[in-house]
């Protein structure tokens, strides 16, 4: 199945089907309002909804209606919980040496984790309002599952049965607020703004052998301003996979209903092992600005490429082997925000 939640019926949207092709859509309130209300219930809730999708393949649901992504809220607009990983240590590297920190060892072992905003995510096409390009903008392409309830202390093995919807994330992060907060010892907060997500939330079964039940394995496109920017396959350099991450989320406290888990930014290491080449040098391109900057910063002894600016816009999707957009895009524009009205 395909789930999106509609700009309708209050600040948590409106349940919506979506056929596999993004091209048509039915609202699925007579079964559950929202997403979350869904989750809360899902053993007994999916079954009414895949039936649901099954006539909306076959055109034989009522009040079907085009797929428009700029209807849509976030999947889930708010969430009890947004845990965003770093399983691709070969970003976490890139990042810290642009900061001049070392990478501990313990890094390749034990996943890095924060707890991000929940409350106020962003729509797929929604604008991203910040207050001064100084603050170093950056989008992040990521991969991120939700689950259902999830005990503490959840296993690895166990953890995997927990992820029931699979969505793209643009995890924006403010680099240049970064290494202060960091440096208080409490974590990130205002460096991290509100993220947005795809326009629908997949079930695993939809995603066919690109899934294996832990990992994503397909190119992950990022544009900006038009130009493709990064396409590095999820699946590969992964090095705590979905499993791991929910487990680790979960050690010392249960995941409610609705809880999302976050890969961190995909990142792939070149064919030589190296920390991976830009799109128009012939690699496979990063997933955030901040990533090129470090390479440019390796090769020139400076970056080049500026952060965002307001006015550019990202893009960020996936596609299935015939060139189909599995989850719809994240296409956003990066605007001044002058203020609450």
């Amino acid at each position: 199945m395909k789930l999106a939640t509609l700009k309708e019926g209050g600040r948590d949207g409106a349940l919506a089907l979506v056929s596999r092709d993004l091209t048509t859509a039915v609202r699925a309130t007579s079964i559950a309002p929202t997403l979350q209300a869904a989750l809360d219930d899902w053993a007994a809730i999916a079954p009414e909804l895949e039936a649901l999708a099954a006539d909306l393949e076959t055109g034989a649901a009522e009040g079907l209606f085009p797929f428009d992504p700029t209807h849509c809220m976030a999947p889930l607009p708010r969430a009890y919980q947004w845990a965003d990983g770093s399983a691709y240590v070969n970003h976490v590297e890139l990042v810290r040496k642009a900061r001049g920190a070392e990478l501990p060892e313990s890094f390749w072992e034990d996943p890095l984790m924060y707890q991000g905003g929940s409350d106020s995510f962003l729509g797929p096409t929604d604008d991203v309002p910040l207050g001064s390009e100084d603050w170093g903008i950056d989008f992040e392409a990521e991969i991120a599952v939700v689950t259902d309830d999830a005990p503490m202390d959840v296993s690895t093995e166990a953890a995997a049965a927990h992820v029931k919807l699979v969505m793209l994330v643009n995890d924006i992060s403010l680099r240049g607020l970064i290494p202060a907060e960091l440096a208080k010892g409490f974590g990130f907060f205002q460096a991290k703004p509100s993220s947005a997500f795809s326009p629908v939330a997949v079930t695993p079964d939809e995603l066919g052998a690109a899934w294996d039940g832990r990992k994503l394995h397909r190119p992950l496109l990022s544009s900006v301003n038009g130009a493709l920017f990064g396409k590095p396959d999820a699946g590969v350099d992964m090095t705590f996979d979905f499993p791991r991450l929910i487990a680790h989320a979960a050690k010392t406290r249960p995941l409610g209903a609705g809880s999302i888990v976050g890969s961190g930014t995909v990142s792939n290491r070149d064919a030589d092992g190296g920390p991976g080449k830009p799109v128009d040098q012939g690699g496979l391109g990063y997933s955030c600005v901040a990533e090129l900057r470090m390479i440019e910063t390796i090769a020139d002894g400076a970056p080049k490429t500026p952060f965002l600016r307001f006015g550019d816009r990202v893009r960020i999707e996936m596609q299935d082997e015939d060139g189909a957009s599995i989850f719809g895009a994240i296409d956003q524009k990066i605007v001044h925000y002058a203020g609450p009205a």
